[in-house]
């Protein structure tokens, strides 16, 4: 998982070799290793936040799990478990308003989820492709999620736009699709200005702007 700026970051789990959950920090020059582990290592789950507030959930630990953990700087401690277990989704926004969507449990998924700081809610309406491995960028409120794979690997962009007389109710629709299609690959920015680079299969070094 990684969360925060180009100069403040945070990377977190993984695999290599081996479930992982170590966690370290960026200042824009180096990366350091930190005394805090996840309490659950784990790979390829969602994440978002910051460098001093940081939340990770779902992946594949042992099996695939629904676990979310948060990180104030100084420590990780579990939290309420998503509603929907599953891997290689992604995720948007802060550690206190957070969006899920996406990813395998197996079957590939739609389910798109809203986070308060406190508890996940499931939002009636998901993902008009269902996919794992896509890019995001945005915030709970104006999500991106783009690429993929389902089978095959996907261009599809969606944009996500939270509802504003029930909170938690919101839907995702159809943006522009990418040059490249591709999976697991990595984003960043807003829902009118996002970054997409890197992916695959094969590998690419493919960079792309998005404009809204």
């Amino acid at each position: 998982g990684g969360v925060g700026t180009q100069t403040a970051a945070l990377g977190f789990g993984g695999y290599f070799p081996g479930n992982q959950s170590i966690t370290e920090s960026w200042n824009g020059s180096t990366w350091t290793s930190l005394p805090a582990t996840m309490n659950t290592a784990r790979a390829i789950f969602g994440s978002a936040g910051t460098q001093t507030a940081a939340l990770a959930f779902g992946g594949v630990g042992a099996v695939v799990v629904a676990l979310t953990e948060s990180y104030n700087g100084t420590s990780w401690t579990a939290v309420t478990a998503l509603n929907t277990a599953r891997y290689g989704l992604a995720g948007a926004g802060t550690q206190t308003a957070a969006l899920a969507f996406g990813g395998e449990a197996p079957p590939y998924s739609v389910a798109t989820e809203t986070w308060n700081g406190t508890s996940w809610t499931s939002n009636p309406t998901g993902l008009g492709t269902a996919r794992y491995g896509m890019g995001s960028a945005g915030t709970q409120t104006a999500g991106l999620s783009f690429g993929g794979y389902n089978g095959a690997r996907l261009s599809t962009t969606e944009e996500w736009t939270q509802g504003v007389i029930v909170p938690v109710a919101g839907s995702w629709s159809s943006g522009g699709t990418m040059n490249t299609a591709r999976t697991t690959l990595a984003g960043g920015g807003t829902q009118t200005a996002g970054l997409a680079f890197g992916g695959g299969p094969p590998n690419s070094a493919a960079t792309e702007a998005y404009n809204g």
